[in-house]
């Protein structure tokens, strides 16, 4: 097998794998060394399967309320093991998707664990035995990230899950305290409470999903509670007591402290880079907080070693990775029409029941950032397809610039608002204003219609509502 490369990418994941197509397209000699599943763990333990799972969730939910729709069935009822079945088929049929794709564009993949070694090369391993050295003038870092672990809620695999375990339960959870209240931790709180568990989910800032706009962290939390998910916020868990088959929780807020009993922890707390063992000793590649330091085109502080993905830092979405994967790839090969990648372009979704998405900025940020904003709302109840479908409960938020028009950003809650979220984000890529999504026609009955609602309300001018 050859050795020599003109480009090689450590970590077959959504950055990499995408990475290395993308220079193969370009006409480069690529590698991928892999010492896991292609695709990584977004495809494997992540995005793809986690969604998988929620499916079936939104699916028991359904049954549980066929009555609303004219419907009914008894003795409704669920097979745990065919549910987790069918989330690791999913992986399984897209990692092999992956695995044809590299193939078809003449990607070479290396099974194994590789680290630099020295200018322009890698050296490969596997179970601790080297099996190749590679070179190149170009090598791509994309080793993605791992759970954070928070002392005395390490993950132990049987009473204290990580994400792995919480996708892979070999027996439903009574009861399930979630520490973290991010994408993850309320994508599994939804998953477990929609499948009959009870719920506590603590947070240790103020409010749950704080990375999204303090309007859309509210009303996520009332139809959270609503569904009976129990949350505690501006709280921490001093003590996790295990108790052979549950544990005991401490859990401390405004100065209180009171104790749960549990089945099962999830600690969803977030993650740190996997920079150990990729040979960065010794190079002018910097670490800052676990994360690989890197320029506007992925460009690390050692030449011809780049970074890309969730070991680069926040957002950690594959998404992001994919697109910094293309943007290093084609300022390698001095494509000349390679733009530097833009943050507030890049939306975020948790697919939670109500879904919650955004892109750009929320209102404070914007008055932070010392905008004059002109903000338009408009709920789900007030749209016909949403309460045809049964799903009255969202709203969508638009944030402008007072002055220019701009869309500063936009933010969602509410069924199937991850679909929906793209229409801003293409706006906020074109740099389109009020005028150009005033005039846009929407179609008629859609859900999507909220979207131009919350636009003519910041502008005084709603029809509906």
């Amino acid at each position: 097998m050859d050795t020599k490369f003109d480009l090689i990418v450590v970590g077959g994941g959504p950055g990499g794998y995408v990475a290395a197509i993308r220079a193969a397209q370009l006409g480069m000699k690529a590698a991928v060394v892999e010492r896991e599943n292609l695709g990584g763990i977004c495809l494997n333990w992540g995005c793809i399967p986690t969604k998988a799972l929620l499916r079936s969730s939104e699916i028991s939910h359904l049954l549980h309320h066929l009555d609303e729709f004219g419907f009914a069935a008894d003795n409704v009822r669920f097979d745990l093991p065919k549910v987790v079945k069918r989330s690791r088929a999913v992986a399984k049929q897209l990692s092999s998707g992956v695995a044809h794709l590299l193939k078809k564009n003449k990607v070479t993949v290396f099974d194994g664990t590789a680290k630099l070694a020295g200018k322009q090369a890698l050296e490969v391993a596997k179970d601790g035995k080297q099996v190749a050295t590679l070179t190149a003038p170009h090598i791509i870092l994309a080793s993605g990230a791992r759970a954070r672990q928070l002392p005395g809620l390490e993950g132990d695999g049987k009473l204290i899950w990580t994400y792995r375990e919480a996708m892979v339960p070999p027996a439903m959870p009574k009861s399930l305290l979630v520490v973290g209240s991010g994408a993850i931790g309320i994508e599994f709180a939804s998953f477990y409470r929609n499948m009959g568990a009870e719920v506590t989910v603590v947070e240790v800032l103020d409010r749950i999903l704080p990375v999204e706009d303090e309007e859309i962290s509210a009303f996520a939390r009332k139809a959270f509670e609503k569904q009976g998910i129990k949350i505690f916020t501006g709280a921490k868990v001093t003590e996790a007591k295990k108790n052979g088959d549950s544990v005991t929780a401490k859990i401390e807020a405004g100065g209180k402290t009171q104790e749960i009993t549990v089945d099962r922890v999830i600690s969803a707390v977030g993650i740190v880079g996997n920079v150990e063992d990729l040979g960065l000793e010794g190079t002018a590649v910097k670490v800052d907080r676990t994360h690989i330091v890197i320029d506007e085109f992925c460009r690390t502080g050692e030449p011809g070693v780049y970074a890309i993905g969730d070991v680069c830092g926040p957002p950690w979405l594959a998404h992001k990775a994919s697109h910094e994967g293309v943007i290093c790839v084609e300022a390698i090969a001095r494509q000349n029409d390679v733009h530097p990648l833009e943050v507030g372009n890049i939306p975020g979704c948790t697919y939670s029941r109500p879904q919650i998405a955004s892109v750009g900025m929320t209102e404070a940020k914007a008055k932070e950032a010392g905008h004059q904003v002109k903000i338009g709302r408009f709920p789900f109840i007030g749209n016909g397809k949403a309460i045809a479908m049964g799903e009255p409960e969202g709203m969508v938020k638009t944030v402008f610039d007072a002055e220019t028009g701009e869309l500063l950003g936009a933010h969602m809650v509410g069924a199937e608002v991850t679909e929906m979220i793209q229409g801003y984000t293409i706006a906020r890529t074109l740099e389109t204003t009020e005028a150009e999504l005033i005039q846009t026609i929407f179609p008629h009955p859609t859900v999507s219609e909220t979207m131009h609602e919350a636009v003519l309300a910041a502008y005084g001018r709603a029809i509906h509502f």
